[in-house]
């Protein structure tokens, strides 16, 4: 994750929620932090993950109302700017209002079930993920939040919001059984070895 430097006819930032809106649409995806825009660089295996793994809590999902927007491409408007998560769980009606209407463009932080980050120890984005948004997310009252590291093994830490903050339960690895339970208009049951979110 890199924060973009170049200049416009306005200068060097901060920028806006608008000027993110006028990026090129050239694949890269960008998220604002603070007044700037932030690369938010995925390859291959970290996209797969996040794919498989959003599709492992929508086959729990069985009538609980609530929508799992992955890929990136869903904004989410927090305290900071706007972020994208990897996976965000979301109420069907907020999601409706997105895809239906076009309004909200940025879903507001506040309307989140749970938001997932794919993390690679090492990577830009680790620190944010690990600290930036684990303070964003609880301010907002998300009530969990999940980070998926794959480098050098798989595995999976849930916060689960407590009093303001997340308390972390202890890491699953592969091989052993991730389990969670989501409430929305229903509980939402998820069961599954992480080692399954890099099979092909």
């Amino acid at each position: 994750m890199t924060a973009w430097h170049a200049t416009g006819d306005t200068g060097f930032g901060p920028y806006t929620v608008l000027d993110l809106y006028d990026l090129p649409d050239d694949g890269k995806g960008f998220e604002l932090e603070d007044g700037w825009l932030v690369e938010v660089a995925a390859g291959a295996r970290h996209n797969w993950i996040a794919r498989t793994l959003a599709r492992k809590i929508e086959a729990a999902l069985d009538g609980a109302g609530v929508i799992v927007c992955d890929g990136g491409e869903w904004e989410v408007s927090t305290p900071a700017g706007v972020r994208k998560p990897d996976i965000a769980l979301v109420p069907y009606s907020v999601a409706r209002s997105v895809i239906a209407e076009g309004s909200p463009k940025l879903i507001p932080g506040i309307d989140l079930l749970l938001v997932v980050e794919v993390v690679s120890p090492g990577s830009g984005s680790e620190r944010t993920d690990r600290v930036r948004k684990v303070r964003e997310y609880a301010g907002l009252g998300v009530p969990q939040y999940w980070i998926v590291e794959h480098q050098p093994g798989l595995r999976i830490r849930r916060g689960i919001l407590d009093g303001g903050t997340y308390r972390w339960e202890p890491e699953v690895a592969a091989g052993q059984q991730f389990t969670a339970e989501i409430e929305a208009d229903s509980t939402i049951s998820v069961a599954f070895d992480p080692a399954v979110l890099i099979d092909i």
